[in-house]
């Protein structure tokens, strides 16, 4: 996996940005826009009524205009810290300590409408937060979603008249323009454009009451706001002030935003939900995880803009979520971009983090945002993790979702093809489909403007880089219902993820002659479980049924076939023979990592005549991947049955045999092989299987209260006889504890050892505090707890304190230890 930068330069090459010299995402200072002057003066621009005003209307310009490659503009959404506004540059209203009249020379004249001061009912707990359900979010700007009205209150220099004219502007980008949507001018009482407009509520005193309506399609980002004002005795722009900025995302509770969710449920589940669950491990061994997406922790929703400023997307497009998700997909791996996430299916995580030990969303995306480098290492739950939070931040309905035997298509045949010599023996170096026992997406909701209609609705984003789309590692958004029917000319990356959830496992083995003949297809080989974490509850959903049509079905079989003609094996099922007689399944025991376990492998005779089957199997490690080590053990063996009868084969495995060869996540893989004698059919199969690893037990000791210190403990039993080294815990929970890592160094041979940790949570209600544990001899080990937080005495239930710092790198030294 490569580290460093690739000579493609991706999709947006001309993009100005570059990596910093030095590792921060700090903006650079700001490029004038206002010094510009000439043409038709701001109000004849947007205020029909002042169009016919005399040419001295003139002197406030065009719309603004800047250097691209001068560095950040306004509303820059890289998220780092700004710095001072209050810069040299007297032109630009950001640099002013005062307002600015029609002469450009910031002299207030008298019976100006000066703006004094702008409220935007930004906090946690005012209304506009509330009903934009963004009060979740760590921050004290006002975060609203697009398509939905907003207060705020205008404080005056005197009372506001009749005769007054007031405009709202947001500017987003490096060079903000009108007719892109990245200047955006609001008239207050005219009408406006595209959807904006803003009403006075309430005129009273010196206050000026707004009701300010944002555009359903408006670009999401961090936005810069000011007001100008016109009266008789002259014109007023308020200086831009970065307490006044203004973030905007998507909307799902909006019908005329094409995100838009109808169900409340599905809104609260994949908006709202701060966690999930994770699924790995094969289809009759499911494992489960817990993750801490933290898409509302302080500083997460900066790094989401920050990965689209890295990408160099530009800010017109910013509003298409289609265009917004397949760029996440890209930018979450580091491949063609330096995104966020190194990937590493290796083994060796010596210089960096192996991807079992993150518990969470949050450390990652503050890494990459706090330095601007790609952070070691990934694998496909935790880019698909990643990806949730991301998506879940920016406003738009996102579920992680896992493919149990998910195929992995290298040559677009859209069947997973497996070579054999004339013996049966595996062709490896032809070899190159290969079958995850598990890979992880990510589905997200939109309407699909850019297909026909119908295919909007659920669309899988993949941002794992198995393989390049347009010459760039990222995957969809692909409609889920072009899968489920095969109609792989259907955009983004359709024929790859269709072979991942529905292909055919086809057998080809080598004939006399050289030419290949297929002597075996499982059709049930790929895509057999495809779930998802129930909305509302820790139980799994199976979506298998949206992803693909019943198993075997007309419906199903004419999809795989249809998808397979679009492939370049486009005649593969016209070459197909199969004599069936003798069924083959394959059985392994829950087995628990440290333990002997034993495989089986049980043949029945389904004729009524009598058969014999020469039988092979062959043992290997394997990691998820599908990518497998040498064999380790293996056994041969005729089995004679009778007509109808049954016989199980088995081969113990001990331990010690395969202690030496474990690799990631204890997966196994068992390979069977055979032949009937009497009829010539060929037997296949391949079978994985996983150790299962023990659970971190948490246990809360105390009550949770906002604002108040309480304490974790958390307990841990190695399973194994050996000494586990540099033992590292991970501790995460939204609204409890910013990551934590805990080094806890060695832990003997089955022994048990005890921490506590103390946290002081900052928001209420329930959360979910989640734990790993990582050792170079064990890994996939963590534990969850609830803790139901309650509000703060006398207070509105947040505390001031967003989370505190992350720790990293503590040593923590051991509560008490105990024997088997």
């Amino acid at each position: 996996m490569m580290d460093g930068p690739r000579s493609d330069v991706g999709r947006w090459g001309g993009n100005p940005w570059q990596p910093p010299t030095t590792p921060s995402p700090e903006p650079e200072p700001e490029p004038d826009r206002r010094s510009r002057r000439g043409g038709r003066s701001f109000w004849a621009r947007c205020c029909g009524c002042c169009s016919c005003r005399n040419e001295t209307d003139a002197d406030w310009g065009p719309e603004p205009h800047g250097d691209r490659g001068s560095g950040r503009g306004r509303g820059s959404s890289s998220g780092g810290r700004r710095p001072d506004s209050r810069g040299s540059d007297s032109r630009r209203p950001g640099s002013r300590a005062s307002g600015v009249n029609a002469a450009g020379d910031g002299t207030i004249r008298e019976g100006m409408l000066v703006v004094t001061g702008v409220d935007l009912l930004s906090s946690r707990s005012d209304q506009n937060r509330r009903e934009h359900h963004t009060d979740e979010f760590e921050y004290d700007e006002l975060i609203l979603r697009r398509g939905q009205p907003f207060d705020m209150v205008l404080h005056l220099s005197r009372p506001y008249e009749s005769s007054d004219h007031v405009a709202l502007e947001l500017l987003i980008g490096n060079s903000p323009e009108v007719g892109k949507g990245t200047h955006v001018i609001i008239p207050v009482g005219k009408g406006g454009s595209g959807g904006w407009k803003a009403q006075v509520t309430k005129a009273s005193g010196q206050n000026l009451d707004l009701r300010v309506h944002t555009s359903p399609n408006a670009i999401i980002g961090k936005f810069q706001f000011t007001v100008r004002t016109r009266s008789e005795a002259g014109e007023f722009l308020l200086p831009f002030d970065p307490h006044n900025e203004i973030y905007i995302l998507f909307n799902p509770w909006c019908p005329e935003d094409i995100v838009y969710v109808e169900h409340e449920d599905w809104r609260q589940e994949y908006v709202l939900n701060e966690s999930g669950r994770i699924y790995y491990g094969t289809e009759a061994q499911i494992g489960e995880r817990t993750w801490n997406y933290g898409q509302f922790d302080h500083g997460v929703l900066d790094a989401c803009l920050y990965i689209l400023d890295r990408r160099g997307m530009p800010y017109g497009g910013r509003g298409d979520p289609v265009s917004v998700s397949r760029v996440i997909s890209a930018m979450v791996n580091s491949l063609d971009d330096n995104g966020v996430l190194i990937g590493n299916w290796s083994g060796d995580y010596s210089r960096g983090t192996n991807p079992s030990a993150w518990v969470g969303s949050v450390e990652i995306l503050l890494s990459y945002l706090r330095t601007g480098y790609s952070v070691p290492y990934g694998q496909c739950w935790v880019f698909a993790g990643v990806t949730t939070t991301v998506l879940r931040c920016l406003g738009l309905a996102t579920r992680t979702v896992t493919n149990f035997n998910s195929a992995h298509d290298t040559d677009t045949s859209l069947t997973m093809d497996i070579y054999f010599d004339e013996n049966m023996k595996p062709l490896e170096h032809l070899n190159h489909d290969s079958v995850w026992n598990f890979h992880v997406w990510n589905d997200c909701w939109m309407k699909r403007p850019d297909l026909p209609s119908g295919f909007g609705g659920w669309q899988v984003v993949d941002a794992t880089p198995q393989e390049t789309s347009s010459g760039i590692f990222c995957c969809g958004p692909c409609s889920v219902e072009s899968i489920k029917n095969g109609l792989v000319y259907m955009k983004y990356d359709t024929p790859f993820i269709f072979a991942e959830v529905n292909s055919d496992k086809v057998y080809w083995q080598r004939q006399d002659d050289g030419s290949f003949k297929i002597v075996y297809v499982e059709e049930k080989a790929i895509g057999t479980l495809i779930i998802t974490k129930a909305i509302g509850s820790n139980m799994r959903d199976d979506v298998t049924h949206i992803y693909k049509h019943p198993e075997g079905s007309e419906a199903e079989r004419k999809a795989v076939e249809t998808a397979a003609a679009h492939g370049s094996k486009p005649n593969v099922y016209s070459t197909r023979d199969s004599a069936e007689d003798v069924a083959m399944q394959v059985e392994a025991q829950d087995a628990v990592m440290g333990q002997d376990l034993t495989v089986c492998v049980v043949l029945t005779n389904r004729s009524s005549s009598r058969r014999t089957v020469k039988l092979h199997l062959y043992l290997s490690v394997t990691f998820y991947t599908g990518v497998t080590g040498s064999v380790f053990k293996e056994s041969k063996k005729e089995v004679v049955l009778a007509p109808g009868a049954s016989d199980r084969v088995s081969m113990p495995v001990a331990y010690k045999e395969y202690r030496p060869h474990l690799v990631d996540q204890g997966s196994m893989l068992l390979n069977v092989s055979g032949h009937v004698k009497e009829n010539g059919q060929v037997l296949a199969k391949q079978h994985t299987f996983r150790l299962r690893t023990p659970d971190l037990s948490l246990t809360l000791l105390g009550a949770a209260v906002v604002g108040q210190e309480c304490e974790v403990q958390i307990v841990f039993k190695n399973p194994l006889p050996i000494t586990l080294t540099n033992v590292v815990f991970r501790l995460e929970g939204s609204g409890l504890q910013r990551p934590k890592i805990l080094n806890v160094g060695d832990i003997g041979g089955n022994e048990t050892v005890t921490l506590h940790q103390k946290f002081v949570p900052v928001r209420p209600g329930p959360r979910q505090l989640i734990a790993s544990l990582d050792s170079p001899q064990l890994s996939q080990v963590h534990g969850v707890i609830q803790v139901d937080v309650a509000p703060a005495p006398g207070s509105g239930g947040f505390f001031s304190d967003a989370g505190g710092d992350s720790h990293s790198g503590e040593t923590i030294p051991m509560a008490s230890r105990g024997g088997a």
